[in-house]
């Protein structure tokens, strides 16, 4: 399979969790700021973490216009989300939600839900009927649980 995993990071997090990916899928990672070579790819995963009061990170803004603008029909992505659970607890990877309606409105296939079991947080926008509408990290409370999450997560895509 023809795998691009594309990742805004800011403080290197989402950047080594998009790394991992990239080796277990044994796919090719890009910047954000990479995002028009999506079109190269069968299925691509999109990763960013979350700032402020549930903001994409920055690297996001200007490709996620352009990410919109595609057709990506017949595509497959998956969409990764970094954050805080308990920091951030109202607005737990919210940036998610920026890259689920891009992708939608590309009209790409959104693959790779998960459980909410596991997390502790009051609200967040990555929430689709009950799951989050991808993987979910958070490396400052939950770290010793990210190599599992990303091991069966990866099985999407393979």
């Amino acid at each position: 399979m023809n795998i691009g995993v594309f990742y805004g990071s800011t403080t290197g997090v989402t950047e080594q969790v998009a790394e991992k990916l990239g080796s277990l899928l044994d796919a090719k990672v890009f910047h954000a700021g990479d995002i028009e070579k999506i079109s190269e790819f069968d299925t691509a995963i999109l990763a960013t973490s979350t700032w402020g009061i549930g903001d994409i990170q920055d690297d996001w803004i200007g490709p996620l216009e352009k990410l919109k603008s595609l057709n990506l029909t017949g595509k497959k992505i998956g969409i990764v989300g970094v954050g805080d659970q308990e920091a951030f607890s109202s607005s737990f990877v919210n940036g998610m939600r920026d890259l689920y309606v891009a992708a939608t409105e590309a009209n790409a296939t959104i693959v790779g839900s998960t459980s909410t079991d596991g997390y502790s947080f009051d609200e967040s926008t990555a929430i689709e009927n009950g799951k989050f509408i991808g993987l979910v990290i958070d490396e400052s409370n939950q770290s010793n649980l990210t190599d599992e999450r990303i091991e069966k997560w990866v099985v999407n895509f393979k």
